[in-house]
């Protein structure tokens, strides 16, 4: 028989529990006579991998463990498949080995390669209880260490138990109550302290004494770090946070799945292992904006920023309260670091205008050379003159001593500003080196993604006209129930940059709230475009009849796209990005806003109504009439500039309104509307946020609409839907409309609750819109259909259900006969049918069609081309800050692109003057005074909400004009 070398002597003692046989080799290993590692691993079939360790505790000798672990054996040495001897004795339920390779420094939270740790392996319940206590010692015990090294300043330290796979809490307390922060603070440790607030250390934690790490800063150097002054553009960090949940599917019902929190998004997958190697993905959730709501100790859903909802519980074993408050408070914060890091809007104008340009620190760094060039000379004069005794003549010797040693040091200080000098030079040439190659990888980037678009555009198109009859045949409703629970719920990922757009006068936020019209191509001879003008006078009756087009067309954008720009822009804000006017149309946003009241009548149809039913009804297609305009207006309104006003009086209609650009960060335009018999009040603000999606840009309009009807003594009140444009990057440019909206009856306690339906794969919903009116009781008393783009109509509920199962029943044979015949070409955006008008409903409203030379006048509305309409009258009456007096608009309005460039870019800068003008002197533009300006508008609760609102002071018909500032 072959003798065994000692390893493997080694390795059969140990797995067959051979205690004499283990410590005569250990002892001949003292003693030298024999060498052999104590940690090696076998070589067979048998034990490959495995040390003496891991087969005397898979098998259970715990003599044998013991003198293993006395002679140095290391506990936590991995075998071929990532498992400790922890794993092993876990796995085979020994309860003795377990608890002796613990009192040996055993890492119970070491990962093997299924991804698991030694508790997710044993079946022993007492076992799995020891290895908890012993994961919960560990972790007190690398915060204590956290807490030592924020105390004594030790960097090193901190960092690698930072950057551990599991850091400790970073926010972890000591007897006292005090943070790692408020240690570093208390201590004076500076480096410690930016560390941690890299790391996302919170310094709003009070100790036990109710004490802050502001309260506990040593000066003040320490106070301006905690405060945030010195650490602009740290990296801000969120623990990760995973483990088992069940979620909820459509087809399947409650699935196990391991579910993971990283950098503010939510994933899932089918098991542990999948997740380490993050691969096999379920799904994937980006949690801005993100809400929780619970119902028992272990359900709970979470609410994502598309309305889109996810079941979760947690197992109802040990205690599912606290463990489901964990999950809760992780997604919180997850939740928190998403919103704030895709917010555009979290750097005020003042903070940019700090940041020193390249050409700045390339001017400061030649003249830091001439100064050492200067002074080099002198002190080497200086120094020569003394050396030489020419100062002597008269000077005391001291004097002398002192003055050589003046020399000296001086000249030790120009070696080492030369030194100084040379370093930022070389730094500079790295950085510059490093732009570059920055540059061209954007440069790589953006093609790729224009690639990666149009294929996917291509793609798009192809299925639609491939569908099968067979695919046809599934309903909708179906087919995104089946989308939405696939494997690939959420593979895509998106940018969500949840910006607010900063005010035109930076000359940078040029993607607004309706961003981008037609890119049509079409022109229209003068004559034909300007119309009757000599028709345009006063009719017989009096009344003033308004003009019917504008004095030029619009330019062709086919050889401009928005594209072109945004590839320019990879890494910038979206408000900060600059478009060139000729994606414009020839409005302000003011303007814009008050197209509302085209539809003004259905107001005055609500008010001659005596049941509130009827007037909800009014008002519900009012709210909806108010976004009409917008489609195919994907040219952008100019940003008003701060203090930009606009008043339109419309004597044929029966109302007045006055709107202004109320706040510049963030933007905010108010307007109030009122009827000339003061039969209503219709007001509001609009704060714009800007989402980019990769081929779209999604605008929300923040701001809650108010209407008051005093002849009833009603309010209503609603929010807008959130307006996205298709087709960034390739394909024609569309508008729809999405999202809920809410009308509420203050007084009644009434509801409208509508739903603007999104597009669809297959354009089916394409600009629907339907809703129902509840009670008090919350009882459906009537529905709402149609689509925003053409009318609204009411019916009875029990018609609606039954003419929608109807629909569903034959819509199956329509598809399949349709799918059977699809189109060879498809147009680049969804078609949609129009409105089936249910037998016995009530039409609420009609869109009036547009005029024919709508499509070369930026595809406005009648009442649209009559905003910016000047005369004398009108010019006679208006403040010079009334947006008919802004001389960009009124260029692009007559055809005078270059002017209007220039004058664009000639108000930005005066606009950017003026604030920094007004920065100096401490003035805020919401103070009244001549300097500033008289302000329309004032800020307050909303009467019927109690939310924050900018409300009419009333004082604008007055007339008085005279302190107006001058911002054209």
């Amino acid at each position: 028989m072959e003798e065994l070398d000692p390893e493997e002597h080694f390795l059969r003692d140990a797995r067959n529990g051979n205690l004499p046989g283990i410590q005569s080799l250990l002892m001949s290993k003292i003693k030298e006579e024999t060498k052999f590692d104590i940690n090696c691993k076998g070589k067979n079939r048998s034990n490959f991998g495995w040390t003496a360790l891991h087969l005397s505790c898979y098998f259970g000798h715990k003599d044998v463990v013991e003198e293993l672990l006395k002679a140095g054996a290391d506990a936590n040495l991995t075998n071929n498949v990532g498992d400790t001897p922890l794993h092993k004795a876990a796995f085979t339920g020994r309860q003795e080995v377990v608890m002796l390779l613990l009192q040996y420094d055993a890492c119970p939270s070491v990962i093997n390669g299924s991804a698991q740790i030694p508790k997710d392996i044993t079946h022993d319940e007492e076992i799995r209880s020891m290895l908890e206590a012993a994961e919960r010692t560990e972790e007190r015990k690398l915060e204590e260490q956290m807490l030592e090294a924020a105390r004594e300043g030790a960097t090193t330290t901190l960092l690698k138990l930072l950057n551990r796979e599991k850091p400790p809490n970073i926010n972890c307390t000591d007897l006292l109550g005090n943070t790692p922060l408020h240690c570093a603070a208390y201590r004076g440790q500076k480096h410690c302290a930016v560390k941690l607030l890299q790391n996302g250390a919170s310094p709003n934690i009070k100790n036990k004494n109710g004490q802050t790490v502001f309260d506990l800063a040593k000066d003040t150097e320490m106070r301006q770090i905690l405060e945030g002054s010195l650490m602009k553009g740290l990296r801000r960090y969120v623990q990760m946070f995973d483990g088992p949940l069940w979620k909820s599917t459509r087809f399947f019902g409650w699935r196990s799945c391991w579910v993971v929190l990283q950098d503010g998004v939510l994933s899932w997958y089918s098991k542990q292992s999948d997740a380490a190697s993050n691969s096999q993905s379920k799904g994937c959730k980006a949690l801005t904006q993100a809400q929780c709501s619970t119902k028992d100790s272990c359900y709970f859903t979470v609410k994502c920023f598309d309305d889109s909802v996810h079941y979760f519980k947690v197992s109802p074993k040990g205690d599912p309260e606290t463990t489901r408050k964990k999950w809760l408070d992780a997604i919180e914060a997850h939740s928190a670091f998403s919103t704030h890091y895709c917010s555009q809007d979290q750097d005020s104008e003042e903070d940019e205008d700090e940041v020193i340009s390249l050409g700045e620190l390339m001017e400061s760094l030649q003249q830091a050379e001439v100064c050492h060039g200067k002074l080099e000379s002198e002190v080497l004069s200086l120094l020569s003159m003394v050396k030489e005794d020419l100062l002597g003549e008269g000077l005391p010797v001291a004097v002398l001593q002192k003055l050589r040693m003046v020399c000296e040091a001086s000249s030790k200080t120009c070696t080492s500003l030369r030194q100084c000098l040379d370093l930022f030079s070389k730094q500079e040439g790295t950085r510059s080196l490093k732009l570059e190659q920055e540059v061209e990888k954007n440069k790589i980037l953006s093609e790729a993604l224009q690639t990666l678009a149009t294929e996917h555009h291509e793609l798009e198109r192809s299925v639609v006209r491939c569908s099968s009859p067979r695919s046809a045949i599934l309903s909708e409703d179906d087919f995104y129930d089946a989308l939405s629970y696939s494997d690939s719920e959420h593979s895509h990922n998106c940018l969500e940059l949840s910006c607010s757009f900063k005010e035109g006068d930076e000359g940078r936020s040029e993607l607004y709230y309706s961003v981008p019209s037609c890119l049509t191509g079409g022109t229209m001879s003068q004559e034909d475009w300007r119309g009757d003008e000599e028709d345009e006078g006063a009719k017989p009756n009096g009344t003033k009849k308004h003009r019917t087009s504008l004095p030029a067309p619009m330019f062709s954008r086919n050889n401009f796209s928005i594209w072109s720009i945004l590839r320019k822009c990879i890494g910038m804000e979206l408000s900060k990005i600059t478009m060139p006017v000729i994606f414009n149309e020839p409005l302000s946003f003011l303007q814009r806003l008050t197209e509302y009241m085209e539809h003004t009548y259905l107001i005055q149809q609500a008010n001659d109504s005596t049941d509130p039913i009827e007037r909800m009804k009014c008002v519900a297609a009012f709210a909806v009439s108010a976004v009409a305009s917008q489609w195919e207006r994907t040219g952008k309104p100019f940003n008003p500039l701060l203090g930009e006003t606009y008043e339109l009086v419309r004597e044929d209609l029966g109302f007045r309104v006055i709107s202004e650009q109320v706040s510049h960060h963030p933007p905010v335009s108010a307007f109030h509307a009122e009827g000339l018999e003061k039969d209503f009040v219709f007001h509001g603000s609009i704060y714009p946020k800007l989402k980019f999606w990769g081929k779209s840009v999604e605008a929300e309009p923040k701001g809650i609409m108010t209407l008051e009807l005093p002849k009833c003594n009603e309010a209503y009140t609603w929010t807008n839907p959130t307006c996205c444009v298709h087709n960034i990057i390739v394909g024609q440019l569309w508008i729809e409309q999405y999202g809920n909206v809410e009308v509420i009856n203050h007084r009644t306690g009434e509801k409208c609750c509508l739903s603007f339906k999104p597009c669809g794969l297959f354009g089916k919903e394409l600009h629907k819109v339907e809703g129902y009116i509840l009670d008090k009781s919350k009882k459906k008393v009537c529905v709402l259909y149609g689509k925003w783009t053409e009318c609204m109509y009411a019916v009875d509920p029990a018609t609606f259900e039954a003419h929608k199962k109807n629909d569903k029943a034959t819509d199956g044979k329509k598809n399949s006969k349709e799918g059977s015949s699809a189109e060879s070409e498809e147009s680049e955006q969804p078609g949609g049918d129009s409105v089936e008008e249910i037998p016995g409903s009530q039409l609420l409203w009609k869109i009036k069609p547009r005029p024919a030379n709508s499509a070369q006048m930026y595809s406005f509305t009648s009442f649209a081309m009559q905003l910016n309409e000047l005369d004398e009258d009108i010019e006679a009456v208006i403040p010079k800050t009334d947006c008919r007096l802004r001389p960009d608009i009124r260029a692009m309005e007559n055809g005078d692109i270059d002017l209007a460039s220039e004058e664009k870019k000639r108000l930005e800068e005066k606009q950017r003057a003026a604030r920094k003008s007004r920065a100096k002197s401490d003035m805020d533009w919401k103070t009244r005074g001549s300097a500033s300006g008289p302000r329309w508008f004032h800020q307050g609760p909303n009467p019927h909400t109690n939310s924050p609102d900018w409300l009419f002071s009333t004082s604008y018909w007055n007339r008085d004009y005279s302190q107006v500032p001058d911002i054209y």
